[in-house]
């Protein structure tokens, strides 16, 4: 009964104090076998798209709750990028959860707890000063290690080398996180459908170094090659997500 649970029955509030997302492209063959049922794979030409989320998040808490009773968390997630469709012809874009870091045992426990986001815990700093971002993650058994830089002070900066965007515009349109966020729930072949809520949402796109980057070096991404495709910064924004609604795979409200 535990995915009774799970279905991310509490709204939740906090605050970025930054946050930088890497997309990296894939071949969509790459990525639809990690998409269940329900959802469609978001793609650009012959490509796929996995974000990798870095978020500095303050005073997060129960939507209920003043910031007060919040605690600051450093985060990090690999989302694919999917849609998915109701009867009525209503097309939800969003992200789809592999797996996510935090920095506090507590996020592992409550996370795993009411979501499927699939917390792990890590070793993770965040540091901002002369017009660069910097985190660092240390996974406990280094699936997920990642060392990234990014120039703020250069944004906006241009599309990575190679990214397979002709510009900027089309780029944003990969700049997640995105409106929804989706798991699903083999138990009842359901989709748990997440909305964000964002205030200003202007990211810029930013010149980053990616000194290190397991995640693509295991399992289904084992052998491939993906390639930065962009990667954006917002920073001082209120950020929320309300509790999940249960459709089924066609869409439909359950």
């Amino acid at each position: 009964m535990r995915h009774l649970l799970q279905r991310h029955p509490v709204a939740i509030r906090t605050h970025f104090a930054h946050s930088l997302v890497l997309t990296y492209a894939l071949p969509a063959p790459v990525l639809r076998p990690l998409v269940p049922a329900g959802l469609e794979l978001e793609t650009y030409g012959e490509h796929g798209f996995v974000a990798v989320a870095l978020v500095d998040t303050r005073a997060l808490r129960p939507a209920v709750l003043p910031a007060r009773w919040g605690a600051d968390y450093l985060l990090t997630g690999y989302r694919i990028f999917t849609r998915f469709r109701t009867p009525g012809g209503r097309v939800m874009r969003g992200l789809r959860i592999l797996r996510s870091d935090t920095d506090r045992r507590l996020m592992v426990l409550g996370g795993n707890l009411l979501t499927r986001y699939n917390y792990r815990l890590a070793r993770i700093s965040s540091r901002a000063g002369q017009g660069t971002l910097e985190f660092r993650v240390d996974s406990a058994d280094g699936t997920a290690d990642l060392h990234v830089r990014a120039d703020l002070a250069g944004a906006p900066g241009p599309l990575p080398p190679n990214s397979p965007f002709p510009n900027a515009r089309a780029a944003r349109r990969f700049a997640g996180p995105l409106p929804y966020t989706f798991e699903y729930e083999p138990q009842t072949r359901s989709v748990i459908v997440i909305k964000a809520f964002r205030a200003h949402w202007e990211p810029q796109p930013v010149t980053v170094d990616v000194r290190r980057l397991t995640f693509f070096d295991h399992g289904p991404f084992a052998g491939t090659r993906p390639v930065l495709a962009n990667a954006f910064h917002v920073a001082d924004l209120d950020y929320g997500w309300e509790r999940g609604r249960r459709r089924s795979e066609n869409g439909g409200v359950r």
